[in-house]
């Protein structure tokens, strides 16, 4: 042996590389489809979109749920990301807004994703994954805004997933029509939030953790 290396190494990387590009592509392609039309797409949809034969993408994932289990984890990291970021802003209250409104700018921007979040049924394990990764962080966030004075403090940490219920619901409604009317939404619900002279009471106490949990799905005695 020279240390030359074999013909048969040489193959077997080369189809380690294009294995992996193939995977990128379907990856992408399936960023794109899942955003665009949302989830009832095949996988042969994504492999011709991705310019690779259907099956090496089922090669590759398997499955149509694979692929969305893994650009969902993608989303998840990004939410975590924010509320990390959100931590460090100067501002602990724009740190607040800039969490809520990032998170619901990829939802109105990925229709796929926002029938993963809304989802009755398949959905429901991989949104219960993200909550335990990304809620404790969300809460330091919206606790920080109230240290600061900026968020009114009688909120509970169980209303910030209402108001991505609420905002998701309109973003889910309005965008044949506006894909940016929200915004408005999130404006009237974050003025609702923030401190200032003549608040009104809440006229209910929050939810408990338990209750909200039921009210996503994720409690079986709520079904």
């Amino acid at each position: 042996m020279d240390g030359t290396e074999s013909s048969a190494s040489r193959g077997a990387r080369r189809l380690r590389r294009d294995a992996e590009a193939n995977r990128q592509r379907t990856l992408q392609a399936a960023r794109e489809v899942f955003a665009d039309r949302g989830l009832a797409v095949n996988l042969d949809d994504i492999a011709r979109h991705a310019g690779v034969g259907v099956a090496t993408s089922y090669r590759l994932f398997g499955n149509k749920q694979a692929l969305i289990n893994e650009l969902f984890e993608e989303r998840v990291d990004a939410f975590a990301v924010a509320a990390e970021q959100a931590l460090t802003h100067d501002d602990p209250w724009e740190g607040f807004v800039g969490l809520l409104t990032m998170i619901l700018e990829l939802m109105a921007a990925d229709r796929g994703l926002r029938e993963v979040v809304f989802s009755e049924v398949g959905g429901r394990p991989l949104v219960a994954q993200a909550r335990r990764r990304f809620m404790p962080a969300a809460d330091a966030v919206m606790r920080r805004a109230q240290d600061a004075g900026r968020l009114r403090p009688d909120l509970a940490m169980t209303d910030l997933p209402l108001v991505f219920y609420m905002v998701g619901c309109v973003i889910q409604h309005t965008q044949p029509v506006s894909s940016a009317v929200w915004r408005r939404c999130l404006t009237i619900v974050l003025d609702g939030m923030s401190v200032r002279p003549g608040l009104t009471d809440m006229p209910v106490v929050a939810l408990t953790t338990a209750e909200e949990e039921r009210v996503a799905g994720f409690d079986p005695a709520g079904s």
